[in-house]
């Protein structure tokens, strides 16, 4: 979920100058759409000169991210790449003859050149990241042309900063976060090529800002922190002076852009531009800025189950507001439903009736989100998880309100909690071990059990309570191992956290034909074989993010899911920024 903390301040096109400690005269700013095609406009780079930005496009029928250049005073988009993967995070040579770009398949991503008229790629590496940092500027180009930044996770460790050569393709690591972190992501190269800044996530909505010396080969930089805070950064870059950096951070009802100096202090709100910006990129000659503006509208919808009696009918939109809606369960007793919601101004859990009428806020934190709800066998409790003091811990709330207890404590980071079936325990993720692995904790409180020992990231006991199935971090799929421990199997090569959900007969996850159409698949416990259970409408947009999406009722009748019913990015083009 997108929230995080306001921050204090706010700083006029016309007035964030004085950061800039100049005097020289300059016209006013204007800002201008950039690009306006259908679809969704991703991820943009100005060039250094700022005369042209490149971006990633869904193209005009939305079915496939391909890397496209433009003039940004006029003219059609040039398309780079036709491959049908996932190519976003174009990021500019400083001479502006070649771009830089990602190219993911699933959490792998190859690292890639290309001319900036187009021409034969070059393939420098691999690398694996988070599902959630797809969309989000991941690569970038140091000064001197000789080596780019980008975001890799090493296989039971936690995301750093890496220099990949362009040369030769070697590969060095450049930062280390703690182990309690998940990592460090967005690298961006400052104007002299001497320090690169980065996202350093603790948790959800616990992102910081660090800078870090490009270091001499074989030592580690050490970084200092820029921000702290309660938010989620989506996306990062220098002013071309060196002294500052732009940022956006997320916020309940949008995301909005933000400066701040380099060398740290309190961040200043953009005013006058950047409102549901994302991804903010500043040319290093022609004063200019550009980011993607966002906008998207998650809500719960209904399908036939596989108990129920007309398989075909068509889907119902079921739990919906003009804010998000997400994260839905039904109650073992079929009664209620649970799910987390903005409508109140931040992400809090709400229940409704079965019928999807009668919405109550339980929660009232006021700021960081809570998420992932999860109900006890009974049907009196519920599991979710909110940052506290910059980490992720679980909590436990009464289904009929109160006061939530905290389950879990220490320094690590413990999300996405489910119950066994006798209710004595709750399941979730922590990386307390040093990476992210299953744990359960007696639900009175009390000493935390690790379950898996090769990873782990989202969890559910089966209902015969013999096996616990789970996702990881790393790699789409479904693995089990016995709810005692022992050997961990893997059960599915297909699903992912967040697309999955267990029933009495098996395990119902999203998948896709291709991008436009994503159907619901059945994996039977008994024949050990996936079916299609429904296919969506054409075009259907599915949350295929982190998010948990996907609950089946108690009798198998109904499935409930969250579906992005608005979904739309464009770029805009503030000329004169200074």
């Amino acid at each position: 979920m997108l929230a995080g903390t306001v921050l204090v301040g706010a700083v006029t096109l016309g007035t964030w100058d004085r950061l800039r400690t100049t005097t020289a005269p300059w016209a006013a700013p204007k800002i201008v759409p950039l690009t306006s095609y259908p679809g969704q406009q991703v991820t943009p780079a100005l060039s250094p000169d700022g005369k042209q930005v490149a971006f990633s496009w869904d193209g005009e029928n939305s079915d496939n991210f391909d890397i496209y250049v433009k003039l940004v005073e006029a003219g059609k988009p040039l398309r780079l790449t036709t491959n049908p993967g996932l190519d976003v995070s174009p990021a500019w040579s400083p001479d502006g003859g070649h771009l830089a770009f990602l190219r993911y398949t699933g959490s792998v991503a190859e690292v890639l050149t290309i001319p900036a008229l187009g021409g034969p790629e070059r393939k420098l590496g691999q690398v694996t990241t988070e599902p959630f940092y797809v969309f989000f500027a991941n690569l970038s180009w140091s000064p001197d042309g000789r080596i780019l930044a980008v975001a890799d996770r090493a296989p039971q460790e936690n995301a750093s900063i890496y220099l990949i050569s362009i040369e030769s393709g070697e590969k060095r690591r450049l930062t280390s976060a703690p182990h309690e972190y998940e990592g460090d992501f967005q690298p961006s190269f400052s104007p002299d090529g001497k320090s690169l800044a980065f996202v350093r996530r603790r948790s959800w909505a616990s992102d910081e800002i660090y800078v870090v010396p490009v270091a001499a080969v074989g030592s580690l930089g050490v970084p200092s922190r820029v921000s702290s805070g309660q938010d989620i950064i989506l996306g990062l870059d220098w002013t071309p002076n060196g002294r500052n950096i732009m940022f956006s951070a997320a916020q309940a009802g949008g995301s909005a852009l933000w400066i701040i100096l380099a060398a740290g202090g309190r961040p200043e709100r953009l005013a006058g531009a950047g409102e549901n910006g994302v991804g903010p990129s500043i040319s290093r000659q022609g004063n200019r800025l550009a980011y993607q503006r966002s906008v998207t509208d998650p809500n719960i919808w209904r399908i036939p189950g596989p108990n129920a009696h007309d398989l075909r009918a068509a889907p119902e939109k079921w739990i919906a507001s003009t804010e998000a809606d997400q994260e839905v369960q039904f109650s073992p007793d079929g009664k209620k439903i649970v799910f987390a919601s903005t409508r109140s101004g931040n992400y809090e859990i709400w229940t409704c009736e079965s019928n999807g009428h009668e919405p109550a806020q339980l929660t009232s934190l006021g700021g960081p989100p809570a998420g992932s709800p999860r109900w006890s066998p009974d049907s009196r409790w519920i599991a979710f998880d909110a940052p506290k003091a910059g980490k992720a811990d679980i909590f436990l709330i009464s289904a009929d309100g109160g006061v939530p207890r905290m389950l879990t404590s220490g320094t690590a980071n413990n999300i996405r909690p489910s119950w066994s079936g006798d209710g004595r325990w709750v399941y979730f993720s922590s990386n307390r071990s040093g990476n992210w692995q299953i744990w359960k904790a007696p639900a009175q409180g009390g000493l935390a059990v690790q379950v898996t020992k090769g990873g782990g990231y989202e969890a559910f006991e089966s209902p015969d309570g013999k096996f616990v199935y789970y996702s990881k971090l790393e790699s789409p799929g479904i693995w089990r191992v016995a709810v005692e421990g022992g050997e961990e199997t893997p059960v599915l090569d297909k699903a992912s956290t967040g697309i999955w959900a267990i029933a009495k007969d098996g395990i119902y996850f999203f998948d896709w034909k291709d991008v436009l159409r994503p159907m619901m698949q059945s994996y039977s416990f008994s024949s050990r074989h996936s079916t299609t259970l429904y296919e969506f409408p054409r075009g259907t947009n599915l949350d295929n993010s982190s998010n948990t999406a996907i609950s089946v009722s108690p009798g198998g009748r109904w499935i409930l899911y969250t579906q992005i019913d608005q979904a739309g990015s464009n770029l805009v083009l503030v000329e004169n920024f200074r």
